[in-house]
Order: structure tokens, then sequence, then C-alpha cells
């Protein structure tokens, strides 16, 4: 065995070892299980020791003389799911880096270099390392019911570094291994379920979950005896690979452009392997590997990967959940589109009654009816059966009076935003409501505090703001008013995480975080185009960053009137740095959609709305504008934080990361402005600590 030095706190996976006779007299073989000795919600992963265990395995194995087959296979539930990210913290150098890659090569490697045939069972997740080592066997059957199956590493800022980018594009051709190692990764992290894995080739075979190892133990003795046949698909070698590496640089372009080095440095490990050896393309690893380990993108991204899989889960400073108060029926005031979104989310996540309520039974109808649509749909899909689809259109219905609230316990508004208006609603809710009811908000900048300052009971209002779309977005903040009480916030806690979102507790300051920092950040880009900069500059300026939309796509996507409304919002709360545009004004009055025209396919100004933009005679490099709305920015969140707006800067980014589908590889926005130099220039002190999102210093 290896010597390896292990990681502290590393939860080691072992490798268990035990025989067994196969089916049909086909021989004995071993059985390699991996298994880190806790359930399935703490996953195996590969560390040193993790590694250190399997090559142990592989000693024993390869020591005996009497195996026909090595079969290697998970604990319920879970194969494994890669490398221990804890791991990466601890390499100091480059040259760690390197071994580790190395050693994960060598290991893994092994079993391809068994004198007997090898054979993955992947029995439940496989992600990164865990499909890596699968493909180093030579014959892979899949479960059924495999919670997942990636290669998942470009999302962080990796690329498969022990062995996929290798072997997957010769298993399954070049066009494939992209979609699933970049397109996949860079399209919000998608996974692949079983049948797609065994529709691309990389399994041969996949079996119900009841009986899996049982059948994949038959299957082997099969093809041990020849009385299974397993056929590959024969792998194009010609232009097609080159094509598919081709088609994937321009899918990472139109995804971050260059500001994140993972995806091109996988692609070109893609397309060496067309020709490299496999000693060669392993070589190319470990260099790709020992660069972006040791590099602030991949920092950044495993901040972001804990931000989301961990404080997201515990967000800081709420009430026990003991003080939750139980909701057994929803309801919505409004039944435009975000309403009847957010009616549909309750039904599914909660399985109580929800009514929504408007002016005329026109626009209940119209609500109800949406949401029924979509039930329909999913139904169509197959993502619910006909019983489930009837039940939960049974749950949503409509009213005109508010009187259908009586009995409900939870109620929350999606009307104009007016705080005239909603104050109204409130006070009209509360007439018919029980003491205990809570009353939540879907504001996106208004206070939270005024808004329930008129009624008898103010300590059940709260602040729960979704963003759109709403059964895509996983972010709501929750703003807790002056008044707002323990049991309330708790409630409101208990509840978005039964509807699947990612909370995080806000101050009731105006625009709370994602809307207070993209209206900043927005304003200084139109006002940029107002001084005279080109709206292909402005636009533009900002695409070393990888953001998911440019700025004036952003404000097609929510629309120019609720922009130029929360501009005004924070302008009057904020006047000597929130900027409102005459401009913007003009595109609303003109009910215009946005910018950019797509006419013929191509984006261009829109002719009407340059005719309305009245600019001045500076205009700035792109370089300018965005030192200027990069400046802005720290300078907000410094505010936020001197507020008291959140915890501290991590709860700043995830919620970004969530609300505003800030890229991972950025780490939300903070590590990004210490990175560039931006906090010191501004603030003259970093967001973060060395270390935090960052390399040590």
């Amino acid at each position: 065995m290896t010597e390896t030095q292990s990681v502290p706190d590393e939860v080691v996976t072992n490798a268990i070892v035990r025989y067994l006779d196969l089916p049909g007299a086909a021989g004995t073989a071993a059985m390699i299980t991996l298994d880190n000795g806790f359930d399935h919600t703490k996953p195996n992963t590969f560390g040193p020791g993790g590694l250190a265990a399997i090559d142990a395995a592989i000693d024993e194995v390869a020591a005996r003389t009497d195996l026909v087959a090595v079969c290697i296979t998970g604990k319920p539930f879970i194969f494994a799911v890669g490398a221990d990210l804890s791991a990466v913290p601890h390499a100091k150098s480059r040259d760690d880096a390197l071994e580790l890659g190395k050693e994960g090569h060598r290991v893994f490697n092994r079993l391809s270099e068994l004198s007997v045939p090898t054979f993955a069972f992947v029995n439940g997740a496989a992600m990164g390392g865990g499909l890596e080592i699968a493909l180093h066997c030579q014959y892979r059957t899949v479960s059924a019911g495999a919670a997942a199956i990636a290669l998942p590493e470009c999302f962080l800022g990796l690329v498969p570094g022990w062995g996929g980018t290798y072997l997957l594009p010769n298993l399954v051709g070049a066009q494939n291994a992209v979609k699933v190692i970049v397109e996949n990764s860079l399209s919000q992290n998608r996974m692949l379920k079983p049948k797609q894995a065994l529709d691309l080739g990389i399994f041969d075979k996949m079996f119900a979950p009841a009986d899996y190892l049982e059948l994949s133990l038959e299957w082997a003795a099969g093809v041990l005896m020849g009385e299974q046949t397993v056929d590959r698909a024969e792998i194009d070698r010609g232009d097609a690979w080159d094509g598919a590496v081709a088609t994937g640089r321009e899918f990472v372009k139109g995804k971050v452009g260059s500001a994140a080095p993972a995806p091109l440095r996988a692609l070109d490990l893609v397309e060496l392997a067309k020709t490299g050896t496999k000693e060669e393309c392993y070589a190319a690893e470990d260099e790709a590997l020992a660069d972006l380990v040791m590099s602030e993108e991949l920092r950044s991204g495993l901040y972001s990967f804990d931000l989301v899989q961990k404080r997201a889960k515990r967000p800081v400073g709420v009430p026990d959940k003991s003080l939750a108060r139980p909701i057994k029926k929803v309801g919505v005031v409004g039944a435009g589109l975000m309403a009847s979104q957010m009616a549909l989310l309750f039904a599914r996540s909660l399985q109580v009654p929800v009514v929504m309520t408007d002016l005329d039974q026109e626009r209940v109808d119209k609500g109800v009816a949406y949401a029924h649509g979509e039930i329909d749909k999913l139904a169509a899909k197959g993502r619910v059966n006909g019983d489930k689809a009837n039940r939960l259109k049974g749950l949503i219905s409509g009213s005109v009076s508010k009187e259908a609230f009586a009995d409900a316990d939870w109620v929350i508004e999606a009307v104009f935003e007016d705080l005239k208006v909603k104050q109204q609603v409130f006070a009209e809710v509360e007439a018919v409501v029980s003491a205990e009811c809570i009353l939540a908000t879907n504001t996106s900048s208004l206070s939270v505090t005024e808004m329930a300052s008129k009624l008898e009971h103010p300590e059940r209002v709260v602040g729960f703001h979704f963003f759109n779309p709403v059964a895509v977005m996983p972010l709501v903040e929750i703003v807790r008013a002056e008044k707002t009480d323990d049991a309330t916030l708790a409630t409101a806690f208990v509840v978005g995480k039964k509807l699947k979102k990612s909370c995080v507790l806000v101050k009731d300051a105006p625009a709370f975080v994602v809307n207070r920092l993209l209206t900043r950040f927005m304003g200084e880009v139109t006002k940029s185009v107002d001084e005279g900069t080109s709206f292909e500059v402005a636009d533009n300026a900002l695409d070393p960053l990888g953001l998911p939309m440019t700025p004036f796509v952003l404000m097609s996507l929510v629309g120019p009137g609720v922009a130029y409304h929360v501009s005004e919002t924070m302008k009057e709360a904020f006047p000597d740095r929130f900027y409102v545009s005459d401009n913007l004004k003009r595109l609303v009055e003109a009910k215009k959609s946005g910018i950019w025209s797509w006419d013929g396919g191509t984006q261009h100004v829109d002719p009407e709305v340059a005719d309305l933009f009245v600019q001045g005679d500076s205009p700035l490099t792109d370089e300018q504008v965005r030192d200027r709305a990069l400046d802005a920015m720290a300078q907000e969140i410094q505010l936020m934080l001197d507020e008291g707006v959140v915890a501290e800067a991590q709860d700043i980014d995830l919620c970004m990361i969530m609300g505003a589908g800030w890229p991972f590889h950025l780490g939300g926005i903070t590590p990004y402005l210490d990175r560039e130099g931006v906090s010191q220039r501004v603030n003259g002190k970093r967001f973060l600590a060395p270390g935090i999102a960052s390399l040590p210093a």
C-alpha cells in the first residue's frame, strides 16, 4: 500500500473486500464496497485516506490467483461523489496539487490493469471521481434509482482530473463527452438520470433498484461465460471530434466568456484525447488539475459550493423552528402571473388548500386557470400522475372576497408595488383572519415595517421575497421588520424550507440585498449611456465577469417599468448614491420592453429606443464603465454590512448566487472584488480574509 498523507478531519471512504461465487458457476469474484461508515446523507468521497484504502483493496485482490472478476460498488444509495473537496485548502503549493492528481490516476488506473475483467456496479449517485473510477472498469451497470450521474468539476472551477477527459470521449464520443463535462456543468450543474447516462453509452446495462446487485452479478456472470454481449458504439475520430470541441468552445464563450478557465482547459484535454496516449492524457490532466487547484477561481468556486451546500441550509440568526406555527391553508392576494406561480408552488410543496383573490372574477379565473394549466403540463410530462394532478388542482381555488382567508394560517400578498395599496390590502386581510395568521409580503423594495405599521398585530408581518420565475429561482429573502416576532420569523423559515428554497435573513432596508445591489449596478451602467457611452459598450463592459446575462438583457427580463420603479425607491432612500434615468423613464412611457431588438435573430438596438434616448457627449470606455460599476458595488456592499442588512459578506454572496445567478467561479461578488483589488481601493480593506474564497496569504 502506498503511504499517503491524510487530510485533517477526512472522512475516509473504506474499500471493504469480500468474495462471492458468481451465479452459474462462473467462478469467484471479489466485491469491493466503498463505504465511509455513514448513511446516504454523508456521501463517499476520495481523499488521501480513501485513495489509500482503495489501493490496499487492489493489493489484496491482485494477490489472488483464483478470481475471475473484480467488482466495485457503493454503500446503499451512494456509489461515490468524487474527490474530498475539503482536501483542496490543504494544498499549499502546486506540487501538492500535482501529487494529488498523480495519486488518483495511479490508484484508479490499477483497476484497469488488473489481469481479470472489472465491473462497476453503480448503485447510487456517481459524480466526479466516483464516475471516473467506474470508467476505469471494463464494464458498468447502473441502478435505475441512482440519484445523479455527472462530471461536475467545471461547475466548481476544476476539470475531471482522474481520467474523465480521456476515458469518457473514448467511450461515448467527443460530442457526448463535451455535453457531460462542459455543457451540463455550466447549465446550473445539470445531472444525468440513469436512463440518460445509459443512452449516452456510459453504462452497459441498467437494472431496477430492488434487485440491482443480484441482477448485476447475474449479468456479469453472463458476460464472463459469453452468454451476454456488450456492444459499444464506434467512435468517430475525424472531423466530428474536432467539431464537438469547437462547439464546446462556442458554448463556453456564450455562457462565461473567458472568465472561467476550467471549461476551456477541459476542452483542451478532450481535444488531446483524440490522438494522445493514455499516459500523455493523464499527465495533461495532472498539470491542469495542479494549475486549477492553485487558482483563485477554484477557491472562489469551492467557497460558493460551501455557501450553497452548508450556509443556505443553516441560515444565520433564525429563531428555533419549534416556535413555528402549522400552516394548514394559504391565501394569496393577487392572481397575476407571479401570484399564480406562488399558489402553484405552495400547493405542490405544502399540500394544503390555496386560495387566490383579486379585484374581479375574470382576473381570479385567469390566475386559477394558469395554475391548473401548469399542473396539466406536469401530468402530460409524467411528472405527476392523474390522481395527483386532480388533487393538486382541487387544492387551488379563487375568490373575489378576502373572506376566503378567514381560516388561513398564512396569507401572502403579491399586488402592485405601492405602499398604500399594500397597507390597504393588509388591513383588509387582518379584518378577516385570526390573530395568529401570518401576513407575508412579496415586496421587492418597499419597507415591511411601514407596511405593517397601521395593523393591530404588526408582529405577525414578515417579508417573503421570491425571485422570478418563482418555481426556478432558489432564493427567498426573508425580511424581519421592526416588530416581527420570533414565531412569525421561525414559521417563515420553515415554510421556505418546505418550498425547497434557500432562505437568507435580511434586515428591513430598502430593496433588501439583491435588488439593492443590482439597482446600484444598473444605475451606473445606465448613467454611462445617458452620458454618451454607446449601448454596446455599456452593455458588454461587464463581460469579463462571465455574468449570466448583460445588464440590458436583465432589464428586459425584469421589465423596464419595474427597474425604473425600484430605482425611484432607492433614489428616495439614498439620493446621494442611486441614479434615476430620464431615458429609462421615456422607455417606460413608450411601453418598450427593453433596449435590444432581435429581429431576424441578430441583436441590435431598437431604432425607436435609440430615438427616445437623449445622450451626452462624454462617452466612457468599457474599462471605465466596468470600474464605475464595480466600485459602486463595493461601496454599497460595505454600507450594507455596516447597516447590518445581513450578518456577513457570505450572506450577500449567497444572495447574489441564488437570487441573481451570479457565477459560482466568482464566489458571488465579494471574492471577485477582493481579488481584483476593488474592495481595497474603495473601502481600504478586503471583505474576506485571505484563504476564504482565495489562496492563503
